[in-house]
């Protein structure tokens, strides 16, 4: 029997505190489900069960969160959804 040894661990010393953004995206009465749902898939890379529960929030609730990360990585996301036609904002 091989005696059991643990596995090496790197333990880091540091903490970097990042500041994480919110792409929101609004509801509107121009664009259907099939668009935003697309978006969503193309755009923020969500599966399409996931597109397709945040457009019905959004239909139903106004505005949803899409996406949360950096805000260099949200940025070009929100810019390519508004080029869409559909109303997006990066918000802290």
């Amino acid at each position: 029997m091989m005696p059991f040894s643990e596995p090496d661990v790197e333990v880091l010393d540091e903490v970097v505190e990042t500041e994480v953004y919110n792409l929101v995206v609004f509801n509107d009465d121009v664009n259907t489900f099939e668009h935003v749902i697309d978006t969503l898939i193309d755009v923020v890379h969500h599966t399409p069960e996931q597109a397709e529960q945040c457009t019905l929030l959004i239909h139903y609730k106004g505005k949803c969160t899409v996406k949360n990360g950096g805000f260099e990585e949200l940025v070009p996301m929100r810019n390519e959804i508004c080029r869409r036609g559909i109303s997006a904002e990066v918000l802290n």
